[in-house]
């Protein structure tokens, strides 16, 4: 409940006024739309960035040690894609967003093949 002043030139009274419904209303969720599934971020193979640049954004941005991110480079280099990172839809927009910020060519889709960003 909330109260509403209203002025008149004569005199200022206050007016109670409700906002709850008249009825509740059942809201049920669909259970394939209420799960987030796990979207995975690519990154892909262009012909502008250095094989030792990929390398060292992948250790920057993600963590990666150098192994494990000239693995991942190789696989851009070699397939054309790797798959850098995993989780919920906006993680991986941040992922993506962050890769294009280092000039890398990215996308993201759900993990599994589905749409793609």
């Amino acid at each position: 409940m909330f109260f509403v002043n209203i002025v008149s030139p004569v005199s200022v009274r206050s007016v109670r006024a409700s906002v709850m419904p008249d009825e509740a209303v059942r809201v049920e969720e669909d259970a394939s739309v209420a799960a987030d599934h796990p979207w995975v971020v690519i990154v892909w193979n262009d012909p502008i960035n250095l094989m030792s640049y990929v390398t060292f954004v992948l250790q920057k941005l993600f963590g990666y040690s150098l192994e494990k991110a000239t693995e991942l480079m190789l696989d851009v280099h070699e397939k054309g894609r790797a798959v850098v990172s995993s989780g919920t839809r906006e993680k991986a927009e941040v992922d993506v967003f962050r890769l294009h910020e280092h000039g890398l060519w990215a996308t993201m889709e759900r993990d599994g093949g589905g749409e793609q960003s």
